[in-house]
């Protein structure tokens, strides 16, 4: 029933592009594109939650559906909105020298290429890019903001609490889903490249805990002894799979694999994070300090905002991923920095309040702009099928398998099945992956298949799981 009314609102700003000149604000294009976006995003999560599923399910859905039926209906802007990353490296190219056409042919498929540029050539050309560009960078702020967040759900002393129960979990169910994941692409693709192999790889090592935790807080099982393991296991999964992440972006980056490069990447990891715990504190206080005369929310959003995104930027300098620096800033930060304002625990407003207004904004943009992104058509070329299942299979048995790593009555199955979503961390995983340039469309396509069904299988599995265990396993922890 909603589908005529997104297409009606989608075709709007393309629509609206289309007049052109009649705009006296060159923004307006790019502020209709973005509500169009944000229009999907809401009916995909509104959809979502009334049939009980993750909204991330319902936003990314809703992508798939515009993306592929804006293909099939010719609307520019959601053909370039399809191209992602590959749009900026034609535009990177023409700057640097390249006739148009050369560059769309090196950024482009045959197939593609003329298409962009009769569309860029258009008279919407400068708009779309425009809509684009914004969209990109709203959807890259998003995943900044949530990685950001669930740092601030981290608490160190508690990942220090939980042992070595939820550090086994942790770390099987990071290196197992990998090695079956490299093993997967390495037979049913054996033409991709050794660095698809291992991103891909790293893709399966994710963990998304937060639907894990939303179905054992409706079943009421979020003091027992098996959510406990997940969701200690699932903060140590997040740092493991982070390192991992630096580590794969440093090998592709550096352009092979090597000890030498590895353990520097390791390090370097290593490096930044203890670096950004010793000294983040003291630049906080400092920051808190200069701040102290404005007002509390005031303070607790320039403070936040600046942290997050001096660490982000400080962790791409030395060659890893923003959301690194994002989540280490989640970390450190905390509110009882906010000394001058009194006893953080009677403050009308924690940061996570604050900062949330932004991601429930900007990260929906990212899952629709990852749906868009998905080309069903890729599904035609031989053997992609048979890739995503490989890596489906791949990705339940391994994070399955990983509940074993737990002691005997703790509930090995629910704990293996409340690892196994992957859901928004492997899509970032993913669209790192596709911006580096080291996975194709018809591998991105395959790992959003692996993603939504990984997802969709969870809630139903593991309410099942949780319902058959052992009363030991239902016990409270103290």
């Amino acid at each position: 029933m909603h589908l005529p009314v997104v297409l009606l609102f989608c075709l709007w700003p393309s629509t609206a592009l289309a007049v052109g000149p009649v705009h006296a604000d060159p923004i307006a294009p790019v502020i209709l594109g973005v509500t169009g976006i944000l229009f999907v995003a809401l009916l995909g999560r509104f959809g979502a939650r009334r049939l009980g599923q993750p909204s991330v399910l319902g936003e990314l859905i809703m992508g798939i559906v515009l993306g592929n039926l804006g293909y099939l209906l010719g609307i520019d802007m959601i053909e370039v909105l399809r191209e992602g990353t590959a749009i900026f490296d034609m535009v990177e190219s023409v700057l640097e020298g390249r006739g148009l056409e050369a560059a769309a042919t090196g950024s482009f498929s045959a197939a593609d290429a003329p298409r962009i540029l009769h569309i860029l050539r258009g008279p919407n050309g400068a708009e779309l890019l425009q809509v684009a560009q914004t969209v990109d960078v709203f959807s890259r702020y998003g995943v900044i903001f949530l990685l950001f967040l669930v740092g601030l759900e981290t608490s160190l002393e508690e990942m220090h609490r939980v042992g070595g129960e939820s550090a086994r979990v942790a770390v099987v169910g990071v290196l197992l889903p990998f090695a079956l994941g490299f093993l997967a692409t390495r037979w049913l693709m054996p033409d991709l490249s050794f660095n698809a192999d291992m991103f891909v790889a790293a893709t399966l090592g994710a963990t998304s805990v937060g639907i894990t935790a939303r179905v054992l807080r409706d079943l009421g099982r979020q003091r027992s002894r098996a959510a406990q393991i997940i969701l200690g296991a699932a903060v140590i999964d997040d740092i493991l799979g982070l390192v991992m992440l630096a580590v794969v972006s440093g090998i592709i980056v550096s352009g092979g694999v090597s000890v030498p490069t590895v353990t520097a990447t390791i390090l370097l990891a290593s490096l930044f994070l203890a670096v950004a715990l010793w000294l983040g504190p003291y630049f906080l206080r400092f920051a808190v300090h200069l701040v102290r005369h404005l007002d509390l929310v005031e303070a607790k959003m320039f403070i936040s905002f600046l942290f997050v995104m001096v660490l982000a930027w400080f962790a791409n300098l030395v060659g890893l991923a923003t959301i690194v620096g994002a989540f280490a800033a989640g970390v450190i930060l905390h509110d009882s920095y906010f000394l001058y304002w009194g006893d953080h625990a009677a403050h009308r407003y924690r940061i996570k309040d604050l900062i949330m207004p932004l991601e429930v904004i900007l990260v929906p943009i990212f899952f629709v702009l990852m749906g868009i992104q998905v080309k069903l058509e890729t599904f035609l070329q031989p053997g992609v099928i048979q890739v995503a299942a490989g890596l489906l299979l791949a990705a339940v048995l391994g994070k399955v398998a990983c509940g074993w790593a737990a002691r005997r009555g703790s509930g090995r199955f629910a704990i293996g099945v409340g690892m196994m979503p992957r859901g928004e961390v492997g899509l970032i995983f993913a669209s790192i992956g596709k911006g580096l340039g080291v996975i194709d469309d018809a591998l991105f396509s395959a790992v959003v298949l692996m993603v939504v069904v990984t997802t969709l299988l969870t809630p139903p599995l593991l309410k099942l799981a949780v319902q058959r265990q052992g009363r030991g396993a239902d016990r409270p922890v103290p």
